[in-house]
């Protein structure tokens, strides 16, 4: 059995984009996480710690946001699913960012998965 825990649309103002243009105005990009709690225990008696906070997992994802500018929302989403790994007891990851950039576009989008 796994739980799987999924934040859709969270919403973040970033400095992001290949020309320094595009990175002197924050812009709102929008992330989707899923993950699965390293353990997984048959039941869980109602009990956070049984599982993973996914308030502070949104806390932390919007810190690493705003912690510095990038280029590239790939870069984004690699250090925000390698940072996630590192300090939340999960056993996999997969992160969303969607950026409002191109014209005639709803969005442009990049997914990664990473694995403990």
């Amino acid at each position: 059995m796994e739980r799987i825990i999924t934040i859709q649309g969270l919403s973040v103002l970033s400095y992001v984009g290949v020309p320094s243009e595009e990175r002197e105005q924050a812009q709102r990009l929008s992330f989707d996480l899923r993950f699965a709690a390293l353990l997984q225990p048959a039941t869980l008696n109602d009990d956070i710690v049984a599982t993973v906070d996914y308030a502070a997992v949104s806390q932390r994802l919007v810190e690493l946001v705003q912690i510095r500018s990038r280029r590239l929302i790939e870069t984004l989403a690699d250090e925000i699913a390698e940072a996630l790994l590192a300090e939340f007891s999960l056993r996999w990851v997969e992160v969303t960012v969607r950026k409002f950039i191109l014209p005639n576009t709803e969005h442009v989008a990049v997914t990664v998965r990473r694995e403990k």
